[in-house]
């Protein structure tokens, strides 16, 4: 192997690790989210809060260094609200 297929190779076992982080981070999400959802409706409270989701979106938005845009952390992140909803079989609105 030259060093440029070892230096492509190291790239490539950081981004798989870092793929395997996001994974565990979305899953453990999901979890949360499904206490979440199962705390609210014990209590009588609706599940579906677009004033939290975005929220979240400000407050990422804000914590967000780049260099992902807002643009493109508002997609991200409208995915993965979408995904966490869709996995818990909850409505996606009001």
């Amino acid at each position: 192997m030259n060093a440029a297929d070892q230096v492509i190779k190291q790239y490539r076992e950081q981004i798989s690790d870092l793929d395997v982080k996001i994974l565990e981070a979305v899953n453990k999400r999901i979890k949360l989210v499904g206490k979440l959802r199962e705390y609210k409706e014990s209590q009588g409270i609706g599940f579906y809060d677009p004033a939290q989701e975005d929220w979240v979106i400000t407050y990422l938005s804000r914590s967000n260094p780049g260099p992902l845009s807002d643009e493109g952390l508002r997609e991200i992140y409208g995915v993965i609200l979408g995904v966490v909803k869709r996995e818990l079989g909850a409505p996606t609105k009001a």
